[in-house]
């Protein structure tokens, strides 16, 4: 039985579903999607906050998605898979490619604060009053705040979509109270990079929203209930260093072997990934005897 169809663990908590009637956006007047979009933000607000959803698991999973999208624009369709190999086997000192550099842009971007300081570090090129300069753009709500600065950063470098994008978020992060960027405009935009300005870009950004949602609930969903159980078959582990392992699991899209440091061995710490998909709690995502990554 494969991990995608082994039963799903019950927990009696469950992440709140997203009303049908926030879906039905379709044929609505410009006002209905800008009011459709703003609630369903405030269900995945809520969603993020109740506890349940693994949330640097999820955040980490939307960067490689948003990667996997940004690259479509530019003509190079990376699949996960290859982003993952590019960034996970690197050697130290070495560099990674066009994909690889946005993917790492991503998973920095989601994992620090989206402050000006950390947003600077994380896109490297810009200096900190240009990027805060960017980010000042936006006015109005949370998503006219993201249109705004999604506007201007294309207005001043139109190729880089993804660094457009990782401030956008960051901006609709900012303006919505999280303390961390959750892409959602990123994935509601597909594999076709924004290209309106003014008041059709803030109503593509609506409609970006209402789509990225259900997708995005749907996987924390998803992470929520492979989180239970992992921490379910967590008890049966016995190697030393399991905890720590688990723990890196539930924040990371995926994990090599070699990043469990706190097993004793390489070699214990394929035999706790092996022990771990035997038990169904994480899954071998290469498909590979040799190399291999896993995860929730």
């Amino acid at each position: 039985m494969s991990f995608s169809d082994a039963p799903i663990v019950e927990f009696s908590d469950t992440v709140p579903r997203l009303p049908a009637w926030i879906r039905s956006g379709r044929g609505q007047s410009d006002a209905d999607i800008a009011f459709l979009s703003g609630a369903a933000v405030s269900h995945l607000d809520h969603v993020l906050a109740s506890g349940l959803v693994p949330a640097s698991l999820l955040r980490q999973r939307l960067a490689l998605l948003s990667a996997e999208a940004c690259l479509a624009y530019s003509g190079r369709p990376e699949r996960a898979a290859d982003l993952r190999d590019e960034v996970h086997f690197l050697r130290p000192g070495d560099q990674p490619g066009p994909a690889g550099k946005t993917y790492l842009a991503w998973q920095h971007a989601v994992d620090r604060k989206g402050t000006v300081a950390s947003l600077s570090r994380t896109l490297g090129d810009h200096a900190p009053d240009r990027i805060a300069m960017w980010l000042d753009a936006g006015r109005g709500s949370p998503v006219s705040q993201a249109a705004g600065v999604l506007e201007a950063v294309l207005a001043d470098m139109p190729r880089q979509q993804a660094f457009a994008l990782i401030l956008a978020e960051a901006a609709l992060a900012r303006a919505l109270g999280w303390d961390r960027i959750t892409p959602i405009l990123t994935l509601g935009f597909g594999t076709r990079a924004p290209r309106e300005t003014g008041s059709e870009l803030g109503l593509a950004c609506h409609q970006a929203i209402l789509k990225a949602v259900p997708q995005v609930g749907a996987l924390a969903t998803d992470l929520a209930r492979r989180r239970m159980r992992l921490q379910t078959a967590a008890p049966k582990l016995r190697a030393r260093g399991a905890e720590a392992a688990v723990q890196l699991f539930l924040t990371q899209d995926a994990v090599a072997p070699s990043a469990l440091t706190s097993l004793r061995s390489d070699r214990a710490a394929r035999r706790l990934c092996d022990r771990l998909v035997e038990l169904g709690a994480v899954r071998e995502l290469t498909g590979r005897d040799t190399f291999r990554l896993y995860g929730v």
